[in-house]
Formats: structure tokens, C-alpha cells, sequence
């Protein structure tokens, strides 16, 4: 992770990754297609792709790495796109939002996947005339396979509309990614929930410690995308078209039932760490009373044998005949007695 000192007094609309070093080759994918034909191409160097970009085509381009910033910079100046929206691009920890310019609209967000811990990936979407931009993360893939699947085959209403609706279902693929992370993050929390209630120990503790962090983390990531989400909606840009309204409004519905998946997590979450809290607090209460029963026990008797053990050449019982007997007598009627009393009690 690059040092944000770094980028300390450097003046606004300044390029600057601070995700994680990388040397790796930039891709570069074209996408372009209308409702009868469909394009799709690699490239590595940025002039070769610009070179198949056919007027009167809806393009797709997709841009796989962040740390070029070299490279970013320079699509940015093909395509007349602000420095300050290029800095927000490559700064990998930007609160999601969306922001309206004359000629573009642009939405920034977190792609999110889960395997074990809460992955996000840094994504950027350039809406405009005619063409969509994306910038991300290379981790791997992304949630894109289903849209590059869909226009390939000519399925769906992508292939018929226009490069807003590409918009629209890019964004909504990466919603649909974090429901597929909160479910497999509610799968995990039942787990440690049946864990915790079988046998409580100090694993399910930190794991309760780690989810609850990711929890925090997808709040923070979720609850910007719905206020991006209606910004785009009361957009007066001519970029979007009216007809998408409704699919953005669909994108709103399922951002704000994420956020309550999210908020209801955190407070079960919360509820697990009481009671993994609780029944550690009852077990050691429990150790606990039946230690102060044995100690209630065995002072008393405790008591007896100090008195009896101490070597004064006068102590009347000293030289009883039975005496031996007779103490160990008192001592073991104390004993059954304290024990009877408690049970009557119901303390053991």
C-alpha cells in the first residue's frame, strides 16, 4: 500500500494509487455492439484500442488496473474527463458516490466478494455519449462475466438499449455480488452461533470480532451506494435516459434491502457476543460456587483441626480417651450437615 504522506500538498486533480503496488500489465477490454452486430478485443496498449472504435456503436471499454496512473491520465484526456473525477478514480479507499459533469456522469463504488473475509475492489463507472468507461481493481475477476455472457448472446434488453442501460446493468451486477457476500456471511454467523451455544471458546470470539468489522466495513460501503443511487434517479443529465428510471429505482430497492440484511447482522452479531459474553460469566459463576461451597465446608472443619493442632502442654481435651474419635466425629457431622443445608437450599 502506497503512503498517503506522499500525496500531502500536492495540488488538486493530482494522480496518485495508493492501492496495493503492483508491476503487472494493464488490460484494456473493447466492447462495442449494436442490437445486430457485437465487437469484443483485448488490448495492452491503449492506442491499439482506441484504433477499433467504430462510430455508431454502443462501446464498452474496461480498464483492468488502476496503477498506471500514466495510463488513467491519458484516458482521461481523450475523453475530456475532469482531473478531480481521475483522482477520485485511482484513489482506491473514495467513498462511493456520483457525481453529474456536463458532458459525463460518473459513479465510484466498491466491488465487493467474500471468501473467508470481506473482499472490495475499487470500480469506477464513465457514463457517456455513447460510451461506457469502467476502471478497477485486477483481483482476479469481477462481476462483470454475466453482462460480457449476456452481450455476447444477444440476451436480455442490453443489446437494445442504450450505453445507460449498460450503465445500469454493470452497477446492478456489482448489487447482486453483495448479496451473494451477505448471504455466505450469514451462513458463517449461523455456524458460529451453533459454536458458540455447543461449546464457547476463544476462536468463535475473534471470529465474532472479525465479521463484526466486516459488518462495519459493508455499512460504510452501502449506505453511500443508495444516496449515489437516487442522485443518479434526480439526475437532470441527458445521459439517462427517462426508461432507465425504473431499473434505477429497482437498483435503489435492493441497495436498501442489503442495508437492512447489514444492520440486522450487526445487531445479531452483537446479540452472539452477549451471549458468548453471558454463558462465560455463568460458567465462571459457577466455578465460583462450587468453589465458596467447598471453602464454606472445610473452614469450619478447617477451624477444628488449627485448634486441636497446636502444641500447648495444657489443653484439657489433650488427653481424652476417645477425643481423637470424638473430633473427627464433630468434624464429619459439620461436613454432611453444611451439605445437606446447601442442597435444601438448592446452592449445589
Amino acid at each position: 500500500m502506497a503512503s498517503v504522506s506522499e500525496n500531502i500538498g500536492a495540488p488538486p486533480g493530482t494522480l496518485f494509487y495508493n492501492g496495493e503496488v503492483r508491476t503487472d500489465r494493464i488490460k484494456i477490454t473493447l466492447i462495442e455492439y449494436n442490437e445486430t452486430d457485437f465487437f469484443e478485443e483485448e488490448f495492452y496498449d491503449l492506442s491499439d484500442c482506441l484504433s477499433f472504435v467504430k462510430p455508431n456503436m454502443v462501446k464498452w471499454i474496461n480498464v483492468e488496473g488502476l496503477h498506471r496512473t500514466d495510463l488513467v491520465e491519458e484516458i482521461g484526456r481523450i475523453y475530456n474527463i475532469h482531473p478531480l473525477t481521475m483522482e477520485d478514480i485511482v484513489h482506491v479507499d473514495q467513498r462511493p458516490k456520483f457525481e453529474d459533469y456536463e458532458h459525463y456522469v460518473v459513479a465510484i463504488m466498491k466491488m465487493i466478494s467474500y471468501d473467508s473475509k470481506v473482499n472490495a475492489e475499487q470500480l469506477a463507472i464513465i457514463l457517456c455519449e455513447n460510451t461506457v468507461i469502467s476502471f478497477q481493481e485486477p483481483h482476479n475477476g469481477d462481476a462483470f462475466d454475466i453482462i460480457r455472457a449476456r452481450l455476447r448472446q444477444s440476451k436480455g434488453r442490453v443489446r437494445k438499449l442504450g450505453p445507460d442501460y449498460l450503465a445500469y446493468a454493470l452497477m446492478d451486477a456489482v448489487v447482486d455480488c453483495y448479496f451473494m457476500a451477505i448471504e455466505m456471511i450469514g451462513d458463517k454467523i449461523e455456524e458460529i452461533e451453533e459454536d458458540i451455544i455447543d461449546a464457547s471458546d476463544k476462536k468463535s470470539l475473534l471470529q465474532l470480532y472479525h465479521l463484526k468489522r466486516e459488518m462495519i466495513y459493508l455499512r460504510k460501503q452501502v449506505w453511500p451506494m443508495r444516496d449515489m443511487i437516487n442522485n443518479m434517479i434526480r439526475s437532470e443529465t441527458t445521459l439517462i435516459n427517462s426508461t432507465s428510471d425504473i431499473y434505477l429505482r429497482d437498483l435503489s430497492d435492493h441497495v436498501t434491502r442489503i442495508i437492512d440484511t447489514v444492520e440486522t447482522y450487526r445487531d445479531l452479531l452483537s446479540g452472539i457476543m452477549d451471549i458468548y459474553l453471558s454463558t462465560n460469566a455463568n460458567k465462571m459463576n459457577e466455578v465460583m460456587k462450587v468453589l465458596t461451597i467447598m471453602s464454606s465446608i472445610f473452614i469450619p472443619v478447617t477451624f477444628i483441626a488449627g485448634v486441636y493442632g497446636m502444641n500447648f502442654d495444657n489443653m484439657p481435651e489433650l488427653h481424652t480417651r476417645n477425643g481423637y474419635f470424638i473430633t473427627w466425629g464433630v468434624m464429619l457431622t459439620i461436613i454432611f450437615g453444611l451439605m445437606i443445608y446447601f442442597k435444601r437450599k438448592k446452592w449445589m
